[in-house]
């Protein structure tokens, strides 16, 4: 109980962290230019800009019916953490509201904004929470139509820059763009780390060997499968292992050097979990 608290307290204040960097990024960035975002905070910076109501005000009564149908039909915790998120973000975009950078490339701005606000978002992911929104929507759309949460954020963020460009400038709407694509991949990049991990099959008749020279020189766990040639009918044992991208040379070298012939495929893996990698780490 006592280290389940304690990881429900690291992930509110990482979330309040993750909070105050989006906020900077919004206030400093996006608003001196009227760029927006994606996601329902996008939704916000337009009203802001065309009807003058601050975004967090508005932020917050989009998200009320969303986070209650959230908390009926999505974890507990989630929702929680996201609610922490989404408060946070409200009272630091209220706080920082007149910081200021003087900025006068409106792509410098855009480019900028992006990374920074898709740091904070990222550290928000991350740590279990979400700024509610669209990120809520795609949750119970996947519920209740098992439709892709990925595709969900797409179309909703598509839908968002039509209707912003009937209201804002197209160039306004274009570098807005830029910097929701910067923001998304910025996300991507620290959920899955910069170090990519590889999964990697060899298919060898000195498959034994070619394991201990990684055992010695990449120290790797090591999955014997067994496999069966469909044209030659022999059976061969199949290399199975995940290593991390900065061990791929080796890992070529070693299985050329010991069998010129050997069969390697390389995939590329968005997450792995378990011992000489990320521990797991539930807290509900």
């Amino acid at each position: 109980m006592c280290k389940s608290k304690i990881g429900n307290l690291y992930s509110v204040i990482y979330i309040i962290i993750g909070s105050f960097i989006y906020s900077v990024a919004v206030n400093i960035f996006l608003i001196p230019h009227k760029l927006f975002n994606g996601g329902l905070t996008g939704i916000a910076l337009i009203f802001e800009y065309l009807f003058f109501v601050p975004t967090e005000v508005t932020t917050i009564i989009l998200n009320i019916p969303l986070f209650i149908g959230g908390y009926r039909f999505l974890g507990k915790r989630f929702v929680y953490l996201s609610f922490v998120a989404m408060i946070s973000m409200s009272v630091f975009l209220s706080l920082t509201r007149n910081w200021q950078i003087e900025v006068k490339d409106i792509m410098l701005a855009s480019i900028f904004g992006g990374l920074i606000s898709g740091i904070g978002v990222g550290i928000i992911i991350k740590n279990g929470g979400s700024l509610g929104g669209v990120n809520i929507i795609s949750l119970l759309v996947n519920k209740f139509f098992s439709f892709d949460i990925g595709k969900t954020a797409i179309i909703f963020n598509f839908l968002l820059l039509c209707v912003a460009i009937l209201f804002l400038d197209i160039e306004i709407v274009m570098f807005s763009m830029i910097g929701i694509f910067i923001s998304n991949r910025v996300v991507d990049i620290i959920q899955m780390g910069f170090n990519r991990k590889k999964i990697i099959i060899i298919v060898s008749d000195l498959a034994d060997e070619m394991a201990r020279e990684f055992f010695q020189h990449i120290q790797r766990g090591i999955t014997f499968l067994n496999g069966i040639g469909a044209y030659t009918g022999q059976t061969k044992k199949v290399i199975y292992m995940v290593v991390c991208t900065r061990e791929l040379p080796k890992v070529r070298e070693i299985a050329h050097r010991i069998d010129p012939n050997a069969f390697i495929s390389i995939i590329d893996t968005r997450e792995v979990e378990g011992k000489g990698f990320k521990t797991p780490n539930f807290v509900s």
